[in-house]
């Protein structure tokens, strides 16, 4: 190719380019004005966000009650130039993930949990004053019909969570309620789980405690129920009761190493 053709085909690049621009600048400048329509979720927009995670380190409470954290700074500013730690983490430790492997045979792996069913409404069923005068307190059908009746049907997708207040007990031996030989915190009843199952579009359930199952459970019957169906849980979840009942949206930063049966998440509403 000439001289003179090669320097015509880069203009004529250039100026493909310099259209492009202006017409991105001329869409992004009606959007700043209001000519140009936001996606819905975007033009509705939210009041506020609540973060739903616990900060964790080795003191935080387990199901087996060893630590499920260790960190080691491998790296310092003072001495590299910067900071890094090195992590062993228990993938059930703090606000985290149970997904479907993890009581099934061949569920799906975390990493495999659709990416569609991590932005969720959130239902929140409080049932605090009863886990109140007892710590084995379980949501049942009834709770959940109750607030059906509040608030209308559980929409399609949604994750259904438990306020049982537990998530103000983590510096508390009473976050385990360990008695020597076993443990009482609150969770779903299996009747509840599976009219979850049945007669919803439910894709989730969280609870504020170390378990979906409630602490005396010697047989994981929620768990061995929910989790082989295709959903996912989470445990110890935060601030339950900083969100309304219905209407907030969950966004769920799950974790994505292969083949992982749950691990730590990162999990806020928009509200």
């Amino acid at each position: 190719m000439c001289d003179i053709c090669v320097m015509n085909a880069v203009k004529e690049r250039m100026l493909s380019r310099r259209q492009f621009f202006s017409v991105s600048a001329a869409a992004g400048a009606a959007a700043a004005v209001g000519t140009v329509t936001a996606p819905p979720a975007l033009a509705d927009g939210h009041a506020s966000v609540e973060d739903m995670t616990h900060t964790y380190d080795a003191d935080f409470p387990t199901y087996f009650g060893a630590p499920g954290i260790e960190m080691e700074q491998k790296f310092n500013f003072a001495e590299n130039g910067f900071n890094l730690m090195q992590l062993s983490v228990n993938e059930h430790t703090g606000t985290h993930i149970d997904a479907p492997l993890h009581f099934s045979a061949d569920g799906n792996a975390v990493d495999e949990i659709p990416v569609s069913t991590l932005v969720a409404p959130l239902c929140v069923i409080d049932i605090a004053a009863k886990a109140e005068a007892d710590p084995d307190a379980q949501v049942t059908p009834d709770d959940v019909k109750a607030w059906m009746a509040s608030h209308g049907d559980i929409p399609d997708n949604a994750c259904v969570a438990m306020h049982s207040g537990w998530g103000e007990k983590t510096a508390t031996d009473s976050y385990r309620g360990f008695d020597g030989e076993k443990m009482h915190f609150p969770g779903f009843h299996i009747e509840a789980t599976q009219m979850l199952i049945e007669e919803t579009g439910a894709q989730s359930m969280a609870v504020d405690t170390l378990s979906l199952d409630h602490g005396p459970s010697a047989d994981f019957v929620t768990h061995y129920a929910w989790l082989p169906s295709g959903r996912f849980g989470i445990e110890n979840i935060a601030n339950l009761g900083s969100v309304p009942a219905a209407g907030a949206t969950l966004v769920i930063g799950a974790p994505k190493h292969r083949g992982g049966t749950g691990g730590p998440a990162r999990i806020f509403a928009m509200v």
